[in-house]
């Protein structure tokens, strides 16, 4: 019991989950647990400069890691963080939130705390974390410590959302029993065998039935395993292949049955249409929202679909629950009759239509959207990932061809403006040492968590990022327009040199034309030590015509009047 404490076994557990740091924000109800923590040396404590942004950055380590953690203080520091968690859920990404609390004997004294509302209830910041977690556990007393930590850890895990943990502070350092194994952490719900087995027999069933059938992925393969098992689905099968705009980079885009994102009517060329056309859709793992349907246009029909979730096959008349989305497809492949007829007529409609080609920039001319883009997937390798900000880097981001082996990381579902910045941190703190992560990141979503930058520069990451400069939420702009969508304007270039400091090794370049663009890039390949940022200037009207689409569509559905009256 001496050689364990509550802390030292959740430093344990952390490293058995295969994290190697950890994000957090000291406060004094924290600080005895962050001690406890750092006497494990195989995790890195990393400090970031708010608890929002801690969040984010344990959202983003946990894309490329698997998982994630946050260490906040209590109240302050915890409902700082709460957007970064309630993001993780929506996204489906399991990040451990820690939270330290007053000490055990305060509620029995009847004390008025600092970091509270100042009232006698301790128990409101729990109740607010168990709405965006899937577990969420108090630890009262050190002898439950180990059970509850197991059972907040493994339910994360295996559910891929996040979970709550709260320490009273007076309990990091109490002794407690010594971590079990790893193994008795789970990390998948198995199927149900008989589920499974009926719900691929229908799925064949209909599929050899079908004359033209297609699949569909969605942004579920990622977070429950099922990547693999989808494209061994999709070679079985040998028809088309689209992709939903939050799977991008799910499936190969140079794969030969690549046929797209699928986005109703800003889909990339041609892909709606064979969508359309096909007459049975396979959608593994999809979200069908107001914004991957481009305000409810784009909804496939569900007399056509077969809707494979996490846990549960969705057919039009039928639901199979306990069904895990990778068990399905990896049986449902090993049963197919190859059909290609959906891949035939997209390679016809590819091979009939006009290519369209860019027209190189007049080196002098002012920079645009679709020169930036253009020079962006220039500099993107197989090494890359592209993570985009919300805003028109969506649109911009489902255009840009990723090469082989390229990743693409985006946040649609909770759409959070200031997400990308510290995202990228975390991101950048997870990733191999052989790749690089290029971030494109709005001006108004950069001035909401723009200080992390200091934390790149801190830790040396040699993060891309290219700062567009367009002087408004032209996103916002696009669904409603109004002055609130306008804001001071930042010399964000020189702001790296504020961030570096005496010490720091970031590289702040500006480009108001595409050859300034063009030597910037050069530099920033040429550039070691740290971050380099570009600020790009482009018009404010100078947005994607599909976003100007989606934009009409979306406002359609947030103002339709209320049926109810």
């Amino acid at each position: 019991m001496a050689d364990f404490t509550v802390g030292k076994y959740l430093a344990t557990r952390f490293e058995q989950i295969g994290l190697k740091h950890y994000f957090m924000v000291p406060g004094d109800y924290n600080l005895v647990l962050l001690d406890e923590l750092l006497e494990n040396q195989n995790i890195e404590q990393i400090g970031c400069c708010n608890e929002l942004n801690a969040a984010y950055a344990a959202e983003g380590y946990a894309r490329v890691n698997g998982a994630g953690a946050v260490i906040t203080t209590f109240n302050v520091g915890a409902y700082s963080a709460l957007n970064g968690v309630a993001g993780a859920y929506a996204e489906r990404l399991p990040v451990i939130i820690v939270s330290s609390s007053p000490n055990t004997n305060d509620a029995g004294e009847n004390h008025i705390l600092h970091h509270t509302v100042g009232t006698h209830d301790f128990t409101a910041q729990y109740e607010v974390f168990r709405q965006v977690t899937c577990a969420a556990v108090r630890i009262q007393h050190p002898d439950n410590a180990p059970a509850m930590i197991d059972e907040a850890i493994s339910t994360a895990l295996r559910e891929r959302k996040p979970a709550y943990i709260e320490i009273p502070c007076n309990l990091s350092a109490a002794p407690c029993a010594a971590p079990a194994p790893f193994s008795t952490l789970s990390s998948g719900r198995p199927s149900n065998a008989l589920m499974l087995a009926d719900a691929v027999a229908r799925a064949t069933d209909l599929l050899d039935e079908a004359k033209k059938p297609i699949l569909l992925a969605g942004a579920h393969l990622r977070p429950y395993g099922a990547i693999e098992a989808f494209q061994e689905l999709a070679e079985a099968l040998g028809c088309a292949v689209a992709v939903m705009p939050n799977a991008k980079g799910f499936f190969p885009e140079d794969h030969p049955q690549y046929a797209g994102i699928y986005w109703g009517e800003v889909s990339t060329p041609h892909c709606q249409a064979i969508v359309d056309w096909s007459d049975l859709i396979v959608a593994a793992g999809p979200v069908f929202s107001d914004y991957t349907t481009v305000g409810w246009s784009a909804q496939p029909a569900r007399q056509r679909t077969i809707a494979a979730g996490s846990y549960a096959v969705r057919f039009a008349d039928a639901e199979f629950t306990g069904v895990a989305l990778a068990d399905f497809l990896s049986d449902l492949a090993k049963k197919v009759q190859a059909n290609n007829a959906t891949l035939t007529q997209y390679k016809r409609l590819r091979g009939t239509a006009s290519v369209a080609r860019h027209t190189a920039a007049d080196p002098a001319a002012p920079l645009g959207r679709a020169e930036l883009w253009h020079q962006i997937e220039q500099e993107l390798d197989s090494k890359s990932t592209l993570l985009v900000e919300t805003g028109d880097s969506w649109l911009n981001g489902m255009y840009t061809a990723l090469p082989g082996g390229a990743r693409f990381e985006i946040e649609m579902q909770w759409g959070s403006i200031g997400w990308s910045v510290p995202a990228s941190f975390g991101y950048a703190m997870g990733l191999e040492a052989d790749r690089r992560l290029v971030a494109v990141i709005g001006d108004g979503s950069f001035q909401l968590t723009a200080q992390e930058v200091s934390n790149m520069i801190r830790h040396r990451q040699e993060v891309l990022i290219f700062l567009v400069n367009n002087r408004g939420y032209v996103i916002e702009s696009a669904i409603h327009d109004g002055p609130y969508n306008y804001y001071k304007n930042w010399d964000y270039a020189g702001l790296i040199d504020v961030f570096n400091a005496e010490d720091g090794g970031g590289l702040g370049l500006k480009a108001t034309t595409a050859a300034e663009l063009a030597d910037a890039i050069a530099k920033a390949r040429a550039h070691t030590g740290g971050p380099v940022l570009i600020e790009c200037q482009i018009p404010n009207d100078d947005a994607s015509p599909e976003l100007i689409s989606w934009g009409s569509k979306v406002a359609r559905v947030n103002s339709r009047p209320d049926l109810r009256f």
